[in-house]
């Protein structure tokens, strides 16, 4: 009996610790991704910015400038380039709606960004765009893949629509939370005017016409959580100028904007929870089940040792034959 039930605990041995290593190396690369239903909000508010006045053409400095980033996916359109592409991808929906002190829009720039939804690197397909138009992104954009690395990383700026690396600047604790701090700077260039301008009447062709042009410049931060590849909290020093042209009246260049972006506190909340509660479920598949799965596979395999031992023991003595009498001679 005892033979019977250490081979049953060996088997089990066997299979928990085989799991160990397929649960980390098999199961986790393609258990391990983005919902394509996913939703987030996210404000971001800079505190006494420069802001040009398009009814007068004058710059000043204003509150505040809050900026909504939302992210929603489309999961119809997922399915259609995931069932193409063989793989499973995600497509965000994307729109940066800025909103001046007075609650008036004085910017808005959709996006569609379309990307493996494992690696979060991107996939390029029909739809892809920054504010209308055409992009092919190089690099990651709003996340880093899961167990991202102390390294630079490519990523894709959309105002520019260019890829250029964001660097690893250390390691930190965000509000308890170990994080990876990237940096990336944009320095000055040439960028397109917004589709959707908050004067009516003003385009970025009737702009084009005067011979202004839009000029930016950013430095962006990340603090971002190793597990799961999320953003907790980000920054931006950002600068929009317009440059040139009859618009201008003369003047060389006027500030469009002028600011440093940081997200609002109940953003930075929301975002912290919902890491947390998405870093418990990769360290799932990543440590959790594989080192319990490799300690209990030990634990069996001792258990089944002992149990053979213990049936491999001495037997009882054997006993002494007792003689028949002998028949007694007459």
């Amino acid at each position: 009996m005892r033979r019977k039930a250490s081979l049953i605990l060996l088997a089990f041995a066997v299979f928990f610790t085989a799991m160990s290593p397929l649960m980390r190396w098999y199961a986790f690369p393609r258990l391990a991704k983005i919902p394509p239903s996913q939703y987030q909000n996210v404000v971001l508010e800079a505190k006494n910015p420069t802001l040009l006045d398009y009814g007068t053409m004058q710059a000043k400095k204003v509150s505040k400038v809050s900026i909504v980033q939302t992210l929603k996916g489309d999961v119809e359109k997922a399915k259609r380039i995931s069932d193409s592409a063989g793989r499973d991808v995600v497509v965000w929906d994307a729109l940066s709606y800025v909103v001046g002190p007075d609650g008036k829009m004085v910017s808005k720039i959709p996006e569609r960004y379309i990307f493996d939804a494992h690696s979060s690197e991107p996939v390029h397909a029909t739809g892809e765009m920054v504010d209308g138009d055409p992009v092919r992104r190089d690099g990651i954009e709003f996340k880093w893949p899961f167990l991202a690395e102390k390294r630079d990383y490519e990523y894709f700026d959309a105002q520019a629509r260019i890829t250029r690396p964001i660097h690893y600047k250390g390691t930190t604790t965000f509000r308890g939370i170990k994080v990876y701090y990237f940096e990336q700077t944009i320095p000055w260039m040439k960028v397109p005017l917004p589709k959707t301008m908050p004067v009516p009447g003003i385009t970025p062709e009737s702009v084009a016409k005067t011979g202004t042009t839009r000029w930016y410049t950013t430095t962006r931060k990340f603090w971002v959580e190793p597990t799961t590849g999320a953003p907790v909290y980000g920054e931006e020093i950002m600068e929009n100028e317009l440059r040139g042209g009859t618009l201008l009246g003369g003047r060389d260049k006027v500030t469009v904007f002028k600011g440093h972006v940081k997200m609002r506190e109940d953003s930075i909340q929301a975002t912290v929870d919902l890491v947390n509660s998405n870093r418990v479920l990769v360290l799932l598949l990543t440590s959790y089940l594989p080192w319990g799965f490799l300690g209990l596979g030990i634990l069996l395999l001792a258990l089944s040792l002992w149990l053979e031992a213990r049936s491999r023991r001495p037997g009882d003595p054997e006993g002494t034959a007792v003689p028949h009498p002998e028949p007694v001679s007459a």
